[in-house]
């Protein structure tokens, strides 16, 4: 192969996913921040599982949301530096919000047909950011194979969350609809059914994780 002389044109290929992954991620960066503005300046807490400002940092749903903000956020800066965003990172992130999406989808909307999961910034926080976020998952190029250990820290985040919510339950007491610290009604049927209730979701949070880790077995 001949070097190359002043004056040669040089194409340089793009590898389109990437392309696809800063995008996506960027999406993500605008309407999860648009999210988080709203719910902040207080323009948004007439929907359903929405509190009035910060006091939206209660619910799993907020936080995974930011949580996938601030790491969409990471892997543009890492991005511009020519670097690789931890796959960890994403694995915890991605699991976060299509844990939201699934209980949402298939835990209460059914359990509340009467009530709109998807007014307003929520229908951002329970369906559009995990579904771009999911996408982004599955485009993103690894470096290496992703270990399977990783499934069970992407688990931690909702066994934190579910202790800090018993918890809170337990000290506090349940109260009574609005004010209730039992904003999610996994306690409807009592502790132990409730407890039943969590850890099966943080099963579902491991599960959708290993589910991930399959998928990034065969998408590279």
């Amino acid at each position: 192969m001949e070097p190359i002389k002043d004056g040669d044109y040089v194409i340089i290929k793009s590898n389109p996913r990437e392309k696809i992954s800063d995008a996506l991620n960027v999406i993500i960066i605008c309407l999860a921040g648009a999210g988080v503005g709203r719910m902040i300046d207080h323009k948004d807490d007439a929907g359903v599982l929405m509190a009035s400002g910060l006091e939206n940092l209660k619910y799993f749903t907020v936080l995974s949301n930011i949580f996938c903000l601030i790491v969409a956020i990471i892997f543009i800066v890492l991005s511009l530096m020519r670097k690789k965003c931890p796959i960890i990172l994403k694995l915890i992130s991605v699991s976060g919000v299509a844990l939201t999406f699934a209980i949402v989808a298939f835990f209460l909307a059914p359990m509340y047909p009467d009530l709109n999961m998807y007014e307003g910034t929520n229908r951002f926080f329970h369906l559009i950011v995990p579904i771009v976020a999911m996408i982004e998952f599955i485009m993103y190029e690894q470096e290496r194979k992703m270990p399977f250990k990783y499934t069970f820290f992407a688990a931690i985040p909702s066994l934190i969350y579910g202790n800090f919510y018993l918890a809170n339950c337990l000290i506090n007491g349940v109260g009574e609809w609005p004010e209730t610290n039992d904003w999610y009604g996994f306690l409807n049927w009592g502790y132990p059914v409730g407890m039943v209730i969590f850890a099966g979701v943080v099963l579902a949070n491991w599960g959708i994780a290993c589910l991930f880790w399959l998928i990034k077995r065969y998408v590279k």
